[in-house]
């Protein structure tokens, strides 16, 4: 057992006693709803997903309120969170409760990982919070407070730096408070150990035993390597207006943005491609955006046009204001161009 590490537990749990967030998930921890939470927040900021949940939890009460969902629906609720296959994969996973647990949630680590989109994290999350199984929830928060208190340079971004301190963390879980301790060990990560800038050392509950505050090596701790510079994609997105309408077609359903609405784009051109069988009048610039993936950044020119007639191309469809607003879910990668749709859309 790490000295510094297993000193952790009982001044952690009484600092989160004073510090934990307020937030809405935790009010009412059942396993759905810690489910739902842990899903939108993979990669996303807390103050990201607050107004969504409670919009989820107004529309989808229940799981099968939401494994009987209409995808278009969830989508549309769903829309600017992003990771949009997270999604899908909770609906899924809300679908596999109902057939093969007769609506109610598998209680065990093993079972929980079996669902879609559920990882290992997510899985150690509704183990501990909702059904108090000492698994730790090891995620970048638990990473970075481990390995600081530790002193350890093991890279934390590989699969075997990661076993190492799941180990660690494992060996020192409360069996009475697992949820609590990896709430309280997200939290400090969250708050106090932070991933960029400086930690709050003075406030942190573990400043007498961590060994990269006592050392000095804060700054060094954890180790990740560099990360790799995104990929730079041009498109040229194509805003085709008809009578107060604008032209949107669905993606492919496997890929970037998989299943979703959105403006017709190429990687270049001033003109319509031929093979979409429309003619404008004339098109003209109108203007620029960039939108930023995690792998990928998207450097937008935008062109519009006006057509006369009202066919469109197979797959395509003609999208008025009020659609645009309740039915069709357009990602946010296409939010510089919000204004130029909306004044069109009148």
């Amino acid at each position: 057992m790490n000295q510094p590490l297993s000193l952790l537990p009982i001044p952690l749990l009484d600092w989160y006693r004073d510090n934990a967030r307020d937030l809405p998930w935790r009010r009412e921890p059942t396993p759905y709803r810690v489910l739902v939470s842990e899903i939108m927040l993979q990669q996303t900021r807390v103050a990201a997903v607050l107004d969504y949940f409670a919009r989820f939890m107004e529309v989808f009460p229940t799981v099968r309120d939401l494994a009987d969902a209409p995808e278009d629906q969830l989508m549309k609720l769903w829309q600017g969170l992003g990771y949009y296959s997270r999604a899908r994969n909770l609906q899924k996973a809300a679908r596999q409760i109902i057939t093969d647990w007769g609506g109610k949630f598998p209680t065990e680590y093993k079972d929980l990982r079996a669902l879609a989109g559920v990882g290992e994290y997510t899985a150690a999350a509704l183990a501990s919070i909702a059904f108090g199984r000492p698994v730790p929830a090891v995620d970048g928060n638990l990473l970075r407070v481990s390995a600081r208190i530790m002193g350890d340079s093991t890279d934390v971004t590989t699969a075997k730096g990661k076993k190492h301190f799941t180990e660690a963390l494992r060996e020192i879980i409360p069996l009475e408070e697992p949820g609590r301790f990896n709430q309280a060990m997200m939290d400090l990560g969250a708050t106090v150990c932070l991933p960029n800038g400086a930690p709050l050392c003075r406030v942190c509950p573990a400043a007498d035993f961590c060994c990269a505050h006592l050392e000095g090596r804060t700054e060094e701790i954890p180790v990740r390597p560099a990360k790799k510079a995104r990929r730079v994609e041009d498109r040229v997105v194509w805003f085709f207006f008809n009578g107060g309408r604008v032209a949107i077609r669905r993606r492919p359903d496997k890929g970037l943005l998989a299943g979703l609405w959105e403006y017709p784009n190429e990687p270049d051109g001033d003109e319509p491609p031929a093979a979409w069988g429309l003619q404008p009048g004339g098109t003209e610039f109108a203007g620029t955006g960039v939108h930023i993936f995690t792998h990928v950044e998207w450097h937008m020119t935008a062109r519009k046009c006006y057509l006369q007639e009202d066919r469109l191309p197979e797959g395509w469809v003609w999208a008025d204001k009020a659609s645009l607003r309740d039915r069709y879910a357009v990602p946010s990668a296409f939010a510089p161009f919000r204004t130029l749709v909306e004044e069109e859309l009148v």
